[in-house]
């Protein structure tokens, strides 16, 4: 599991109007107990935001109900855009990034998600990544 620990910017609001928490879409890797997983981006409702963030250091925060929310990361290895796709965003543990599930789609990133990768797709994507810049994104 990947932790956010040392991380200070996993939840943050800009100008009072948008509001954004970093979380992890995990996708099972097919015939192994691994997972791979997109650091993205999700914008909350103010009033989820504010949820959130008032219990961003509280024990037992994982309990809380998803908070909906649009992916506001592009992950340039999926052929269109993965902006504004709908997301439920849960929280976990004191210390652990929130896990984002899409919502079910047929897109080609939600499709992996549900579905999950083979070993293959796990180099493909991160060639993709680096060959674009973006390697920093999972």
């Amino acid at each position: 599991m990947t932790s956010d620990l040392g991380f200070s910017c996993a939840c943050c609001g800009i100008l009072g109007e948008h509001h954004f928490v970093k979380g992890l879409i995990e996708i099972p890797v097919i015939g192994t107990d691994d997972v791979f997983s997109w650091g993205v981006w999700v914008s909350l409702g103010g009033e989820s935001f504010s949820r959130a963030a008032d219990l961003w250091n509280t024990d037992g925060r994982e309990t809380e109900e998803p908070y909906f929310g649009w992916l506001t990361s592009d992950l340039a290895a999926y052929p269109t855009t993965t902006l504004n796709l709908k997301t439920h965003v849960h929280t976990r543990p004191v210390g652990e990034r929130p896990f984002v599930e899409l919502a079910p789609t047929d897109h080609p990133l939600a499709v992996e998600q549900r579905m999950g990768i083979t070993l293959a797709r796990v180099r493909e994507i991160a060639a993709s990544a680096l060959h674009s810049g973006a390697g920093n994104q999972h």
